[in-house]
């Protein structure tokens, strides 16, 4: 009989693996939007707090107010605008696998703050597959002289999301995962309102589909994400985003023809063999 700790982890691994498929195809329909019928990413990154506030309101509690008096409740939210504004300027000029890939430099910088910070338990072998999935985004990002704009983009995004990762698992016990998406994306579509509203784009039938189905995958999959953090540790959780490549590499094949080189293929599988690794570990 599988052991308590055990089940967790099994129902964690399963959200998260929705979670991660569902991201990347908010994302890509925001690529649609802004790369081929020239909306603006800030547009795009704003809708979709917008529209998944709007879809929220009626399911949160009265006290949910309470929580806009803590600052983190605000740092923490400020990230997740960071992160999804960076990735759709990333998406309007790059391909999404490498997008994703140079944005896995999230779960690594999750990883270690999460250790410092929450001082949540680290393995030597963890560890050391933590820093084998970073070498396979070094390997798609091959920094130089000549990295492309797109992927520093990524990176930073990346870099928000590692932090808005370690604060989700931070602030876990404060309020229910509902609460706190309510949270990020009210605050979000408040920081974001003057720029979205300066973009505004022709509402056209196919752009109101792709900015709602951009909305309603990346609100789902953020609110199942805080829900497998809430039953596992972040040091277990993080390395689970890796399986956004699995989505990221279809919907780029499917949606804008694009498969990866031969360097990136070998990145990607690096990547995704140690997220995989590491979610076998107790």
């Amino acid at each position: 009989m599988p052991h308590a700790s055990e089940c967790l982890m099994q129902r964690a691994t399963l959200i998260m693996f929705l979670a991660m498929s569902l991201i990347p195809a908010g994302d890509s329909a925001g690529k649609i939007l802004t790369s081929q019928m020239g909306v603006a990413p800030v547009f795009v990154a704003w809708s979709r707090f917008a529209i998944g506030l709007i879809i929220l309101v009626p399911f949160i509690p009265d006290q949910t107010r309470a929580l806009f008096g803590n600052w983190r409740i605000w740092v923490r939210a400020a990230m997740i605008c960071g992160g999804i504004t960076c990735i759709q300027t990333a998406l309007q000029t790059e391909d999404v696998a490498n997008v994703f890939a140079a944005f896995f430099i999230g779960p690594l910088l999750s990883y270690a703050l999460a250790a410092v910070f929450l001082r949540e338990p680290i393995t030597l072998l963890r560890s050391a597959l933590i820093a084998l999935g970073f070498a396979g985004v070094l390997l798609v990002v091959r920094p130089g002289f000549d990295v492309s704009v797109g992927l520093v983009w990524a990176l930073a995004a990346g870099t928000f999301y590692g932090i808005f990762l370690t604060m989700s698992r931070w602030l876990s016990d404060l309020a229910s995962p509902l609460q706190l998406s309510f949270t990020q994306l009210a605050i979000s579509t408040a920081l974001l309102l003057p720029f979205g509203l300066m973009r505004l784009p022709e509402f056209t039938s196919p752009i109101a589909a792709l900015t709602l189905t951009s909305a309603a995958c990346s609100m789902l999959g953020n609110l199942l994400m805080l829900y497998a953090y809430r039953v596992a540790p972040a040091t277990q959780i993080a390395p689970m985003v890796y399986f956004q490549l699995l989505s990221a590499v279809a919907l780029g094949w499917v949606l804008f023809g694009a498969l990866p080189d031969a360097m990136t293929w070998i990145g990607l599988a690096i990547i995704l063999s140690a997220g995989i690794a590491s979610t076998r570990l107790r």
